[in-house]
């Protein structure tokens, strides 16, 4: 298979989350002629995440996975003598076809693994909570994201918040019959911005963004409700910092806990260099599939950007590099 030309063929099918019904028919095109079996689990809509495995081998112990969908704009794919550019091309259709690649590399080796494509890892991981109730049995999962190639020790994990403050109307030009809103959620922020946040030895520091605020009717209106959310990073455990966050608001807004996605400890493999992934993945919501490890090609640093390119010297290592691991993990008794 070419490589370079399965990678451009993916990128230039838009997949955007809610829209991988069109990339996902040609991938299972493309697997049935290499001689898998595809099965499609619905997930919504027209909306299947694709598990592919060898005639004969149902259950495979190891299992490639990574995602379809990608975060909008849609960017088609362009290539010089070095790169493959567009969207997803690091994130993570390149990944998809590296893993085909080594899937392939090991079949030559009588050995039989199995691909499990996703939908939806962009936004919330439905796909892979489907594919979490319809497990085969491996012992191993090997998810691919963006980590320049390298194996992840960990990936911190998730908290989202949102802060709600509540004030009372008035004419600004008699301030002290309102209550501002906006100024006691702008106390709840500076309260959180000055919290001590965990830090873990292996992983770092928990990180917090302030990624958006809102409010107000008018400037000549005393603002009687503000809104803001925002985005921990987890290095760890969560129940601590959500009372830190609830006490530290208090009086001032309202703290609901939208989403969490746990801190991540993974297994590596001996002579491969390590990484920490300060992003999420699909694996927290695909415990039935076997012991996770995280690796791929192309990195975290140019995915989601207009310029996001995947290294084509990366994209071949990691063919050799995803076949390697599958035999190190096969062979262990």
């Amino acid at each position: 298979m070419d490589v370079f030309a399965l990678t451009r063929k993916l990128i230039d099918i838009e997949s955007t989350t809610g829209q991988e019904a069109a990339v996902a028919e040609v991938l299972a095109r493309e697997l049935t002629q290499l001689g898998y079996v595809v099965e499609r689990m619905a997930v919504e809509g027209d909306r299947s995440n694709l598990c592919a495995t060898h005639p004969g081998h149902p259950r495979p112990e190891l299992v490639f996975s990574t995602h379809m969908d990608t975060v909008p704009p849609f960017v088609p794919s362009s290539e010089t003598a070095d790169r493959i550019y567009g969207r997803g091309s690091c994130d993570a259709k390149g990944i998809m076809v590296a893993q085909i690649a080594a899937a392939e590399k090991l079949k030559r080796e009588a050995i039989h693994v199995g691909l499990l494509f996703l939908v939806g890892e962009e936004r919330d991981s439905q796909g892979a909570q489907i594919a979490n109730q319809q497990p085969r049995g491996a012992k191993f999962l090997i998810n691919g994201e963006p980590t320049e190639n390298k194996l992840a020790v960990a990936s911190k994990g998730t908290l989202r918040v949102e802060l709600v403050a509540r004030g009372k109307m008035a004419h600004s030009a008699y301030p002290e019959l309102g209550e501002s809103a906006i100024e006691k959620l702008l106390d709840a922020l500076d309260n959180l911005r000055k919290l001590d946040l965990p830090h873990n030895p292996k992983a770092g520091p928990c990180t917090m963004n302030i990624g958006l605020i809102e409010g107000g009717r008018a400037p000549n209106v005393i603002p009687d409700h503000a809104r803001a959310h925002l985005l921990f990073r987890l290095v760890g455990p969560a129940q601590q910092l959500r009372q830190q966050i609830t006490s530290a608001v208090a009086g001032k807004a309202e703290a609901a806990f939208k989403l969490e996605i746990p801190y991540m400890e993974f297994t590596t493999v001996p002579g491969i260099e390590t990484m920490i992934a300060a992003f999420t993945t699909d694996i927290p919501a695909l415990t039935n599939w076997g012991q996770p490890l995280l690796i791929g090609p192309g990195s975290i640093h140019v995915a989601h950007t207009e310029g996001e390119y995947i290294e084509k010297r990366q994209l071949l290592e990691a063919v050799d590099l995803y076949a390697r691991i599958a035999r190190e993990l096969l062979s262990q008794k």
